[in-house]
């Protein structure tokens, strides 16, 4: 086939959307098809207007990527793409109103206060909720912009850095535990979980070093859990991915708390990362798939849409 790949972009997760294009396109090439690279700028939209192919695979994250917007677009164009659609898109994409629609579910969330950059009175500001906090952009991936507070000046420090990068800012309970992630795959109505990833950073936070610099985090594959939390994460992981309306695939992180209580969920990811250290392609591994038959059964699935 002939397939379009979208990769770079202008979010601030553009470096990662370059490594990921990069084995995107690698993959594809190795499949047999006739592979056009574009390093997306929506200032270049021509590019996408002459497009002809067949699909057009998104490695793009972030902003302008995974939040419905190019989504939209494609659909206006006629074109088919590879993933979920823009509603999922952009309700994953929006970390507070997605949690909603997790709780319908029955799926632990952690508690949060949401703060808008218009009502936002620094001096003012109180939050009903015990240190440690996280703090995040609310549109943000990659832990980009995210802070750790324990006292009152670190809070409000991070929800500056974080007011830089979003007009809304999620505060939330840390809690301590086993991060851990669930890649979904599958048409809607057929999704079905992969064996279950654990974390293990080699920072004391699973931050974007940890994320992306080689040997900065270990990934073991099956998780070292219980069979009861085991079936409760790939079952919410398939709850959540549905409740959204994401599509063909995702993955959904966790953290499953020391003190034995029920895990939490804490995003779903619609363009996880595809780069050498990604989570995604070890799931896919630990079935038997190699990335390169991995990326081709995603554009399989997405065919059939």
């Amino acid at each position: 086939m002939k397939i379009a790949v979208l990769y770079g972009g202008i979010s601030a997760e553009r470096e990662v959307s370059l490594s990921s294009g990069k084995g995107i396109m690698n993959a594809l090439e190795q499949r047999g098809h006739d592979v056009v690279g574009i390093d997306f700028h929506p200032e270049r939209l021509e590019e996408l207007l002459k497009l002809d192919v067949d699909i057009v695979y998104i490695g793009l994250h972030g902003r302008y990527g995974e939040d419905g917007k190019i989504q939209a677009l494609l659909d206006m164009l006629n074109l088919r793409y590879v993933g979920s659609g823009v509603q999922g898109s952009a309700l994953a994409m929006d970390k507070a109103r997605a949690k909603l629609f997790f709780a319908r579910n029955g799926t632990r969330t952690a508690q949060e206060q949401v703060l808008y950059r218009h009502s936002y009175e620094r001096e003012k500001i109180e939050i009903g909720l015990p240190f440690p906090l996280v703090v995040k952009p609310n549109q943000e991936g990659s832990t980009i912009g995210i802070t750790f507070a324990e006292n009152r000046e670190q809070l409000l420090a991070g929800i500056e850095e974080a007011f830089k990068l979003d007009e809304t800012v999620l505060i939330e309970e840390f809690i301590s535990g086993r991060e851990v992630t669930v890649a979904v795959i599958g048409n809607r109505g057929q999704e079905k979980a992969l064996p279950v990833v654990e974390i293990v950073p080699k920072n004391k936070y699973y931050d974007y070093e940890a994320k992306y610099a080689v040997g900065m985090s270990e990934h073991i594959v099956p998780a070292r859990l219980s069979d009861e939390y085991t079936d409760y994460v790939k079952k919410h992981a398939v709850l959540a991915h549905q409740a959204l309306g994401c599509d063909v695939y995702s993955r959904v992180d966790f953290i499953v708390p020391e003190d034995g209580t029920e895990p939490v969920i804490l995003e779903v990811n619609t363009l996880p990362g595809m780069t050498p250290t990604s989570l995604y392609p070890d799931a896919a591994k630990a079935i038997g798939l190699s990335y390169e038959e991995m990326i081709e059964e995603l554009v399989m699935l997405s065919l059939k849409k």
